[in-house]
């Protein structure tokens, strides 16, 4: 019996589309906007197919739109699910841990550049409160901190 074809990259996308359908970020935008402007990023930086497909699903599992039992049944690569899983952060996980868990895994640094860029973009924060705006600015540049990388203006 041959195992299933892996999900192409425009198969995972329509999964996380469908996945976030009804979720909106704190500016009360479409979900998926950020997914995509992820994707992009790590297409930008050179990503593997496998990291593309990671940052479309990077916030799956933790903001409940799919299961840790669909990502473990999924037809893709373990790297991709790897990534995915060092990328979800856990109810009371320090951001140190967090951070080390990413430096640990192969390629997931790369996808958590290109999220925290997004997340970071001074347009996209524009669109938040005042208190918002600082709290997310300094967990932004802390994680940055800890996963040694540079701010890009």
């Amino acid at each position: 019996m041959n195992p299933s074809p892996l999900l192409s990259l425009p198969e995972v996308e329509a999964i996380a589309r469908q996945a976030h359908a009804t979720q909106k970020d704190k500016a009360g935008r479409p979900y998926t906007e950020h997914l995509e402007a992820v994707a992009r990023g790590v297409h930008a930086r050179n990503g593997s197919p496998e990291q593309i497909a990671a940052a479309w699903l990077h916030d799956a599992i933790e903001d409940n739109a799919l299961t840790e039992e669909w990502l473990r049944d999924a037809p893709l690569t373990p790297r991709t699910k790897d990534i995915v899983r060092a990328l979800t952060k856990r109810a009371g996980e320090p951001p140190e841990a967090y951070a080390a868990r990413i430096l640990k895994t192969p390629g997931a640094r790369l996808v958590k550049e290109a999220d925290l860029a997004h997340n970071a973009n001074p347009a996209r924060l524009a669109e938040l409160d005042g208190p918002t705006r600082d709290r997310l600015t300094e967990k932004y540049a802390n994680m940055r901190a800890l996963l040694g990388i540079q701010s890009r203006r």
